[in-house]
């Protein structure tokens, strides 16, 4: 697991099983408020990642790509909420002002898709997390975290993963 740079982690996926499990780690410590942004080519993961990410916060709502919808919304019994946003489609940061940001990150954690393409729109400080292909079961997860509360985020997942290890 090497570091690239100072708050910065890399790792290798070797299944999209496996990139679900490090989903669901990251999804035991999102709370509202929290902005993880995912980048990455179409069939970099993206969406394997916000699977076990959804599955990890609490809930059992079956997580699709909302490329035509825009948002999927999920729900775990406490009833609060996860949103999970594509930004691929929306041609600027005005658009997704549209779609109440402020609201949406203030009620509970949002998962931005395509985040590129509205990153003014989008707080200063967010957990990114850079996906490519690297091999048919392969993916390349780069964690850039920006603020304290994502550094702290990002080093709560690195111990967890550590003690994982055989």
């Amino acid at each position: 697991m090497p570091i690239l740079q100072k708050d910065t982690f890399e790792f290798i996926s070797r299944s999209p099983e496996q990139t679900q499990r490090i989903g669901i780690r990251l999804g035991w410590y999102l709370h509202a408020e929290d902005v993880i942004c995912l980048t990455g080519e179409l069939g970099s993961g993206k969406t394997t990642l916000v699977k076990g990410i959804a599955k990890g916060w609490g809930t059992d709502d079956a997580v699709t790509s909302p490329t035509f919808v825009l948002i999927n919304q999920y729900s775990r019994p406490d009833d609060s909420e996860l949103y999970h946003l594509d930004a691929y489609r929306l041609n600027s940061s005005a658009e997704a002002e549209d779609l109440d940001l402020e609201r949406l990150i203030s009620t509970g954690p949002l998962i931005v898709e395509w985040p590129e393409r509205i990153s003014s729109s989008l707080p200063s400080e967010s957990l990114w997390i850079e996906m490519s292909w690297v091999a048919d079961e392969q993916r390349q997860m780069v964690f850039k975290p920006k603020g304290k509360r994502y550094r702290e985020l990002l080093n709560k997942l690195m111990e967890n993963m550590i003690k994982s290890l055989p």
